[in-house]
């Protein structure tokens, strides 16, 4: 089987400190995934380190059967919000249009299909109206919703997300969320970081739950149990208070 993401013995260190030690997992395709753990477990570190954003070291990083070379153009990387500079004078429709340049080569630039499409894919998440818009005139919902169809726009068939719900309103998170179910029943495979651990077991297919190393990883009803918690929170008091793990 071809996996979506194969990791073995992943670590990555800062200086002195450990980010991530001896990580190894598999995703199988078609999948939505969660990655969760307490606030300095490695969760984004996970998600930089199989994109080859930062120095890590591995046996194996393969992402959608090829190395990450191969595969960077059919995989979608979307950062927190907080990496993104919202002052940054782009409009809506350009930043869809940046998932196109993997297809187009060295400085080539879109064509009107390729504006075409980018329009489709707005329309797809509900953002067509505002195409002309700056980014940074839009609600945190509305900006993932646009990075969303930037993924659509670049085709991807493997996309990661990190923290995409932080700073979004009720209303956009359940868009959010809708949009993501309907990529993964397209095949896709989308990789969340996510905190909110009482939503974990509805949002997800599939959870890694890391401390640093693997915890735990499978089905929600498997890894969101208190003694397995609070091997990677150390409070299972605290877990329960958020969240009924159902049978």
């Amino acid at each position: 089987m071809i996996h979506a993401v194969e990791v073995e013995k992943l670590s990555v260190s800062y200086f002195e400190t450990t980010a991530l030690e001896d990580l190894s997992v598999r995703f199988t395709p078609g999948q939505l995934i969660g990655i969760i753990g307490p606030n300095g477990a490695g969760k984004s570190t996970f998600i930089k380190a199989i994109m080859g954003l930062i120095p890590a070291e591995a046996t194996t990083i393969r992402l959608l059967g090829h190395s990450v070379k191969q595969a960077r153009t059919r995989v979608a990387y979307v950062p927190q919000r907080s990496a993104i500079d919202w002052d940054f004078p782009i409009r809506v429709l350009d930043a869809v249009l940046i998932g196109c340049y993997p297809q187009l080569g060295l400085f080539k630039r879109p064509t009107k299909q390729h504006r075409i499409h980018a329009r489709s894919c707005l329309e797809r998440v509900g953002m067509l109206d505002y195409a002309d818009r700056q980014i940074g005139e839009l609600s945190g919902g509305q900006q993932q919703r646009v990075f969303l169809a930037r993924a659509l726009a670049q085709d991807a068939h493997l996309l990661l997300l990190d923290e995409p719900f932080v700073g979004v309103d009720a209303g956009s998170e359940g868009v959010i969320i809708d949009l993501l179910r309907m990529l993964r029943d397209e095949g896709k495979t989308i990789v969340v970081v996510h905190h909110d651990l009482s939503k974990a077991a509805d949002y997800f297919d599939t959870l890694l739950l890391l401390n640093r190393r693997v915890i735990s990883v499978g089905p929600p009803t498997d890894v969101l149990q208190p003694h397995i918690i609070e091997g990677a929170y150390g409070n299972p008091l605290a877990f329960l208070q958020k969240v009924e793990v159902s049978s």
